[in-house]
């Protein structure tokens, strides 16, 4: 048996994963991992067919969820390292990262929760750490960044900013922006 080649998706293909992706993303942050394939399919506007052409279970959607997120993720860490203003740089992750937490209302602890073996979630942590705390190193030689900084305060934050219950999308965005702000602001040099 010889193994398929990958092939690239036609355009209309590809328009319909991405609506798919975000639909699931949406659906998966108000509903939970439980929430029917079919409601994604509506949101998608597509057929659940379509939804199975392109993810095979549900599980494969979840997957490719949480994949995309964390390189989003990732991406953000890596634009605050490229920042020539590592202060800047440092704020900005602060913000991206509160706001995809606020977007996606704990879709990756649910997901790890569920699948907690369908990924090296280990690594993709330490790696974000590691960077982070290069971007945190790099901050405190600027003199903008609080000398008695350590990992845990980021850390600390981020497990308080879980915690943001709101009654809408909108008002949890605010909620965070508004925390990550405080946050910002605790950890600058006065």
């Amino acid at each position: 048996m010889t193994a398929r080649l990958p092939q690239k998706l036609r355009a209309d293909a590809q328009d319909n994963r991405e609506r798919i992706l975000d639909a699931a993303r949406a659906v998966f942050a108000t509903e939970g991992l439980q929430a029917p394939v079919r409601e994604i399919a509506r949101r998608a506007g597509v057929s659940p067919a379509t939804v199975y052409r392109h993810f095979p279970s549900k599980t494969d959607l979840a997957h490719a969820v949480y994949v995309d997120q964390s390189r989003t993720c990732q991406a953000i860490v890596h634009e605050g390292l490229a920042d020539p203003d590592p202060w800047h740089g440092f704020q900005r992750v602060i913000e991206q990262v509160f706001d995809l937490h606020a977007r996606d209302h704990g879709f990756p602890i649910t997901f790890k929760s569920a699948f907690p073996d369908a990924l090296d979630f280990a690594a993709d942590r330490d790696a974000s750490l590691t960077a982070v705390a290069e971007l945190a190193r790099r901050a405190k030689a600027t003199g903008k960044l609080r000398r008695d900084f350590v990992m845990n305060d980021l850390v600390l934050v981020m497990l308080a900013h879980r915690g943001l219950r709101a009654g809408s999308a909108e008002a949890r965005l605010a909620a965070s922006r508004r925390f990550a702000a405080l946050t910002i602001s605790a950890f600058q040099t006065a």
